[in-house]
């Protein structure tokens, strides 16, 4: 035997064997998502999904070179056999929202899909995890069922403003399995909301579904594996169905879908059994039902009647005998309603308050105080007689004399009842309602019982989506503007971002959403549930032939008129979302979009150049309006400079988005639009800088400074008279909903930040810490909602629970935590904190990106600055160090010195700015 070749035989096996060693030792990808962040989803909407995983956080690990990604119809057929599509190696960095190029897919079809990269150094990792999605029924033609419901609009139950109301329905379909089950699916959906049982076991926890859309292009759908919950023999499926969005009353009292026609539910139960037969149960002329439940009324604004005199034993089970329950009436599946998997999570249960207080005890009545101004649902444990109705009431704050501030409530009854079918302590929890409270009243329970804390327990609902990012420092007050700001996003976010969850309103306004989307995409992953209210706001807009944006979306008023700074929010929302993201998709679905709204600015010009006449709400509730009562609401900033300001912004962001799609003609197009507009509005507004109206607004300087409204010159002047009008409130807000998030930013940019502190952190009014000190502890709709002195403010619009203000969270992470995304999604990271010690000791935050946790956590102590900061695998981040210079700086315990991960930028007196890869550091500077 030729020993020479044996050695190298030996040799090349070696050298092979080491090579698949090192690359095993490359860490697999972890958190697959598709789209908008879902994780293995079933009843998906989008069959051109997007895919996205994160780099494990590894010393081997700094960027990825490239990228396979391979998806398949069988969970077998991975990785090697892929039969949908094997994107091949991919010589990219991209591992988030990389596009589906394969075969198309399918109503129900399951799909599996895995991802491998290849790190800076082209070693390749392991194969990630299999993940799934299963697409739930994307068209119309997929539904075998019909819309079925009892006719309650015939009962004539008038509410509130004589407002129709339906009693909610008991619906129930026995069915038989002939042999044993392999799979289910359930597709269900409602005009109306619902909550769906099998064989007497709830499908889901989900609260309120489907959600809210507007009905008249869009019903939501939902999908349930149900495998578990059939068995082989008879079966029941039982739905019990109320008024919510639909056909209940919504804002006012206007009719809309349908003129509130009576509820209805749609059910497609597909049953894929052990021998491969199958068998489908939907909603028909077969299903039977009642209005003689124990809920007998139920309302989103009024509040839920049960009487448990009406339960019915074990009707959602198979024993149950329903041939004394009417047949129920069905009508066909609409072809101008779309039916389409709902596109982001649905609303929860999120959080139980136990740790209620007794404020206290009159006869048979007593208050408690959750101690957190919520929304969603009391669970009551009471001890009753038969018979006795428990009254349920629910408030925001209390008067002095502890009885209840209700006067913002409005015309919103806000009131539960249960009636006892028998003595004995009753537990309760409303299904198909909803609260914005803090302080609950019940009365009307047995008279004998001593009241206890254990009566009660708070449950708070929103949309489900998980928290994002964190913030905290060493200053209590600014940590409660934290928690009012988080607060206030949770309990707007039910479903649909609502202005307020409590009074006659709860509706969509499109200013709200557009200024507090920022801080929002910081603090949760709200990607979904923001693209999603944005198809919303298209279809809205769709019915108006000029491109207007209605005020709320869903547009329950039939809004005639858009308002500027409003109807904005399609184009600064999905321009928001795909800085925060990187998601280009929103961009590509919204454009056509945001160029109507444009459109629409341009054909409210009439009489001067680039100058719209239209509606506007203006810089809506600013503090200290010169005129009172409801006319002082719009503040004192022009309606047309207003219109003019954000014409132009629109039409910037327009030429902005056309530039990142390559859509290079449209992006002059648009930039050179913006360019004339700013022309105009300098020309009609100000003069040598200094605004030419009657009364001198901040907001009027903040529009044109933060827009890039003023020729360089201009701006410098602009800029002092702000300072100027800042100085004359005596470094107090002037501002409402439009000029308070571009406060910060503007003082930012002027480098002016010890001013923005000290704004922030006064404590009179008007100011962000003014509610904390009056006990709020959501945000409130006004400057000055309440105070201690004077009570209530005396306007019952008043809401003390509202987000928009909530907007200088984004500064607060930016600036005071120092981290923001210098490239869409993180790409690039700035952590840049500008401490002040009058204020703060120590400021941190973090955010999950799209590649990873980033964090920035700086204190100050023995006089010495120390920032740590993460930063993940696949991004660089710039990261200043303040009053440093590089001769006194130490990184991770060693004076600094450039390496392969860090590179100094510049450095002078006041900032040492570096250049660093991904990591874990720690800085230490001496002030």
């Amino acid at each position: 035997m030729n020993f020479r070749y044996l050695f190298l035989g030996i040799s090349f096996l070696t050298l092979t064997f080491l090579s698949s060693c090192n690359k095993t030792q490359i860490l697999k990808p972890e958190e697959l998502t598709l789209s908008e962040g879902f994780k293995n989803p079933t009843g998906f909407y989008n069959n051109k999904p997007t895919f996205s995983w994160i780099l494990p956080v590894s010393e081997q690990i700094k960027s990825q070179s490239a990228y396979q990604i391979v998806v398949a119809s069988s969970k077998e057929l991975l990785p090697g056999n892929a039969d949908l599509w094997d994107s091949k190696k991919q010589k990219s960095a991209q591992s988030t929202f990389v596009k589906y190029q394969g075969k198309a897919l399918e109503s129900r079809q399951k799909v599996y899909w895995q991802v491998r990269y290849w790190n800076q150094d082209d070693n390749i990792s392991e194969w990630s995890d299999i993940n799934t999605f299963e697409l739930g029924l994307l068209n119309n033609s997929d539904w075998q069922a019909k819309w079925a419901g009892l006719d309650t609009a015939k009962d004539s139950i008038k509410g509130v403003r004589k407002f129709l109301m339906h009693k909610p329905q008991y619906l129930r379909k026995g069915f038989e399995l002939l042999t044993d089950v392999a799979s289910a699916r359930l597709y269900i959906t409602a005009k109306g909301v619902f909550d769906v049982h099998l064989n007497g076991k709830d499908v889901s926890d989900d609260v309120m579904t489907p959600g809210w859309t507007p009905y008249n292009h869009r019903i939501e759908t939902l999908t349930y594996d149900v495998t578990e919950l059939l068995q082989t023999g008879k079966n029941a499926i039982a739905v019990e169905l109320a008024s919510g969005w639909h056909s209940g009353r919504i804002s006012r009292g206007r009719a809309l879908y349908e003129n509130f026609a009576s509820p209805k539910i749609l059910c497609q139960l597909e049953v894929v059994l052990k021998d491969g037969s199958k068998q489908t149960i939907v909603s028909d002329e077969s299903w039977r039902g009642t209005t003689n439940g124990p809920i007998r009324l139920a309302s989103v604004y009024d509040g839920e009647v049960y009487d448990a005199n009406f339960e019915i034993p074990n009707w959602n089970t198979v024993a149950f005998d329903d041939s004394n329950w009417k047949s129920v009436e069905v009508e066909a599946i609409a072809k101008d309603v779309k039916l389409a998997p709902k596109r982001h999570h649905t609303v929860k249960n999120q959080v139980v308050f136990n740790d209620a207080e007794i404020v206290s005890v009159k006869e048979n009545t007593s208050v408690f105080n959750m101690k957190q101004n919520m929304v969603g649902v009391p669970k009551v444990k009471v001890p009753m007689k038969k018979g006795d109705t428990l009254k349920i009431r629910f408030s925001e704050m209390l008067l002095k004399d502890n009885t209840f501030y209700t006067k913002n409530y409005r015309s919103a009854k806000s009131t539960d009842y249960y009636i006892a079918a028998k003595d004995g302590v009753i537990e309760y929890v409303p299904k198909f309602t909803f609260h914005g409270f803090q302080f609950l009243e019940l009365s009307g329970y047995d008279k004998n019982a001593k009241p206890d804390t254990s009566w009660v327990q708070g449950i708070a609902q929103h949309s489900n989506f998980e928290k994002k990012g964190t913030f905290t420092s060493s200053h209590d007050k600014l940590n409660q503007l934290q928690s009012n700001i988080t607060w206030g996003l949770r309990d707007n976010f039910f479903d649909i971002p609502t202005d307020c969850p409590q009074r006659d309103e709860r509706l969509g306004w499109t200013g709200d959403a557009q200024v507090i989307a920022p801080t929002s995409l910081f603090n949760y992953d709200v990607h979904a549930f923001w693209t999603a209210w944005l198809q919303s706001l298209r279809e809205n807009q769709s019915e108006h032939k000029d491109g207007m944006v209605p005020f709320i979306v869903p547009d329950v008023l039939q809004t005639k008129n858009g308002s500027s700074g409003w109807g904005d929010a399609a184009v600064i929302i999905p321009w928001d979302i795909y800085n925060a993201t990187g998601d280009i998709t929103v961009l590509e679905e919204s454009y056509e979009s945001a160029k109507k709204w444009v459109g629409y600015y341009q054909s409210k010009v009439k009489k001067q150049p680039y100058l719209p006449y239209m509606h506007s709400f203006s810089d809506w509730l600013q503090p200290y309006p010169s005129k009172s009562g409801k006319m002082g609401n719009r503040g004192d900033t022009p309606k047309d400079l207003i219109h003019a300001a954000f014409f132009a912004h629109s039409a910037h962001l327009v030429a902005k988005i056309a530039g990142v799609l390559g859509k290079t003609d449209d992006a002059k197009k648009y930039a050179a639009l913006y360019k004339a507009i700013a022309n105009s509005f300098e020309n009609a507004f100000f003069e040598e800088g200094k605004f030419t109206g009657e009364i001198q607004t901040q907001t009027s300087y903040l529009l044109g400074i933060y827009f890039d409204l003023f020729k360089p010159e201009t701006k410098l002047k602009a800029q002092k008279y702000l300072l100027e009008e800042i100085k004359n409130a005596d470094y107090h807000l002037g501002t409402g909903f439009l000029g308070t998030p571009i406060l910060p930013k503007v003082l930012d940019d002027m480098g002016e930040i010890d001013l923005m502190y000290k704004i922030l952190f006064k404590e009179t009014y008007p100011s962000w810490f003014y509610s904390i000190n009056q006990g709020a502890t959501t945000m409130w709709e006004r400057w000055n909602s309440y105070s201690k002195a004077e009570g209530y403010n005396p306007q019952p619009m008043n809401s003390l629970n509202h987000y928009a203000y909530g907007a200088i969270g984004q500064w607060m992470y930016e600036r005071i935590a120092g981290l923001a995304s210098l490239e869409p999604g993180y790409k690039k990271i700035r952590i840049a904190p500008i401490p002040n010690t009058e204020f703060l000791t120590s400021a941190s935050a973090s955010v999950n990106s799209p590649y990873g946790k980033v964090a920035s956590s700086w204190k100050i102590e023995n006089n010495t600055f120390t920032l740590d900061v993460i930063i993940p695998p696949n991004t660089t981040a710039e990261i200043h160090i303040p009053n440093a210079t590089q001769n006194i700086l130490l990184v991770n315990g060693n004076d600094f010195t450039e390496t392969s991960n860090l590179k100094l930028i510049s450095s002078d007196k006041n900032v040492v700015k570096i250049l660093a890869e991904p990591g874990t550091y720690n800085f230490q500077t001496k002030l």
